[in-house]
């Protein structure tokens, strides 16, 4: 089986849970900007949640089925057509060969993934599908999907027992234009001012257009640092939240590098990286609290677990196909 690219005039990647292992030789990881998302849309497809799917952003794509297939599309901001009809994400959905795929960017949100049932055969590279654009590899020849592209997908036998089914609405992020969004402070707070900490847990920052995968670039008050020295270079992961000499911070996104040598204010939770991947730039507010480990911990626990145990079998008189 297997999908082809009609039109691409946004940015699609090939995307899996990320390059994991290979931090400590300077490989970022890569993967999902919303890895909430990625692994529901596998998950609706009766995929192993760590498999290949697609990655759409920043415009609209096209996709046309060579053959029967389901597919599964989660994220925010991309109204989703099956051949002649509408359908809500969330959900998975059985499609005719040749028929086409449509997801038209909308005003909000900033990430649509798409899985296929059976999973998007690609070669991986050091143990991960996913596509690193800066670095020119993985993925579908290390590029973003253009017209014309083929997709294999492994061809599953049973695939219609995953539809139509959906992840309930209770049990998927709060996804919001202008989000609260969670920080464990450090590991360099020393280096900011009393006023500066304050100033950034009780003010609002806007995502920039300079923002990519590598990073948000935030607008808002200055936050003042003590020493505006640059540090010897230390580990970094998606979330960590450096602030150079401009005084705006940057957040670490999924292709970030895996050193720096800014002083980072905080780092965001895990179960609230999907919240600030879905901001749209130079529309979303975002404000920062803070919160503890263990309370980082159970949200994750209970944001990813609630993927299991809330996705339900649709009734055909529910069925969307």
């Amino acid at each position: 089986m297997s999908l082809t690219v009609v039109e691409a005039s946004g940015l699609a990647t090939i995307q899996d849970s990320g390059r994991k292992g290979w931090r400590r030789f300077g490989v970022p990881m890569s993967g999902p900007m919303d890895i909430f998302a990625l692994q529901a849309a596998n998950k609706l497809a009766g995929n192993p949640l760590e498999c290949a799917a697609i990655e759409i952003g920043l415009g609209d794509v096209i996709f046309q089925a060579l053959h029967d297939c389901v597919i599964a599309v989660t994220g925010v901001g991309y109204p989703l057509s099956i051949f002649a009809w509408d359908f809500p994400l969330w959900s998975s959905f059985f499609v005719r060969g040749g028929w086409q795929i449509h997801l038209n960017k909308a005003d909000s949100g900033m990430c649509a993934y798409l899985a296929v049932s059976g999973g998007i055969q690609i070669p991986p590279m050091l143990d991960s599908c996913s596509t690193n654009l800066r670095g020119h590899f993985g993925g579908l020849d290390g590029r973003s999907l253009q017209a014309g592209d083929i997709l294999r997908v492994v061809h599953h036998h049973s695939y219609h027992e995953f539809v139509p089914r959906t992840l309930c609405a209770e049990a998927r992020p709060l996804y919001s234009d202008h989000p609260i969004v969670n920080v464990i402070m450090g590991p360099q707070t020393k280096n900011f001012t009393e006023e500066s900490i304050e100033t950034f847990l009780s003010n609002e920052y806007t995502v920039t257009t300079s923002s990519d995968r590598m990073g948000y670039r935030l607008d808002g008050p200055f936050l003042s640092l003590r020493n505006t020295t640059e540090l010897v270079s230390e580990g970094m992961t998606m979330g960590s939240i450096q602030v150079p000499a401009s005084g705006q911070p940057i957040v670490m996104m999924a292709d970030c590098p895996t050193t720096g040598g800014y002083s980072k204010i905080g780092t965001v939770i895990s179960a609230d990286l999907p919240l600030l991947a879905q901001c749209v730039p130079s529309k979303s507010r975002i404000r920062f609290q803070k919160t503890t480990v263990a309370k980082a911990q159970k949200k994750y626990r209970e944001l990813m677990n609630g993927i299991e145990k809330n996705i339900v079998q649709l009734e055909e008189d529910d069925a969307w196909y």
